[in-house]
């Protein structure tokens, strides 16, 4: 059985998207966003928050339509 994993993630750019080619002509742009997130300290009951940086690359058609 196939199986098909979709992940979500807004945030903010932190580079400019940079796109180049394939020998074969395929179009890959790669950039990276960051994702702030807050949470609550299970032992302190505080609100903290963090960032995680996410690099990414796209092929094909959607990577022309990212840059």
């Amino acid at each position: 059985m196939v199986t098909f994993n979709r992940v979500i993630l807004a945030g903010n750019l932190t580079r400019d998207p940079e796109t180049r080619f394939l020998p074969a002509g395929t179009a890959v742009t790669e950039f990276a966003i960051a994702v702030n997130y807050r949470y609550k300290s299970k032992t302190t009951n505080e609100l903290k928050e963090d960032v995680s940086f996410f690099d990414i690359v796209v092929f094909g058609k959607m990577g022309e339509n990212c840059a």
